[in-house]
Formats: structure tokens, C-alpha cells, sequence
């Protein structure tokens, strides 16, 4: 696996699992009792953004590196997966 490969699933990785991690601990400004006029209720009064993309990229290098590990070092790949459609040739 070349290095612009590398980075390129790793991006990928990043951006699911920050997706997964954002809604983790918001509290909305309805919950805290504390709404801003001219803003939305539902908007999250402390969203902790660099402690989530800190999380994230934690999470992100464990996945990655258990994919490098089946896929490079084992040498399992796409085609290892087996059938769930039958052929009909």
C-alpha cells in the first residue's frame, strides 16, 4: 500500500468515525437552561469540538491500523470475501 492510498482510507476512516463521535455528550441549550436569543434551541451549548476530533484521531489510528494489519500484513483483501449472491454464468 503506497502512502497516498494509506492517507486517502485513513481520511475516510477520520471522517466516519467523527461523525459517530459528534453527537457524544451535547448538551442542547434547552437541556442547560440557557438559551441565546436569535439562536437555535436545539444548538449544543458546549459542543468540546477539539476534545472530539482529539477522540476521533485516536479511534481513527487503531481502525486504520487494524485494517493495515488484515490487509497488508495477513493479506486479506476484497476478494477474500465470500460470496453472498450466487453466480448463475
Amino acid at each position: 500500500m503506497n502512502l497516498i492510498s494509506a492517507f486517502a482510507i485513513f481520511f475516510i476512516i477520520w471522517w466516519v468515525v467523527l461523525f459517530t463521535t459528534l453527537p457524544l455528550g451535547v448538551r442542547s441549550q434547552v437541556e442547560d437552561d440557557d438559551v441565546t436569543l436569535g439562536t437555535e434551541h436545539g444548538a449544543p451549548t458546549r459542543p468540546a469540538l477539539l476534545r472530539k476530533m482529539l477522540l476521533t484521531t485516536a479511534i481513527s489510528l487503531v481502525l486504520f491500523g487494524l485494517f493495515y494489519l488484515v490487509t497488508v500484513t495477513l493479506g486479506y483483501g476484497v476478494d477474500d470475501i465470500p460470496r453472498i449472491v450466487p453466480r448463475f454464468d
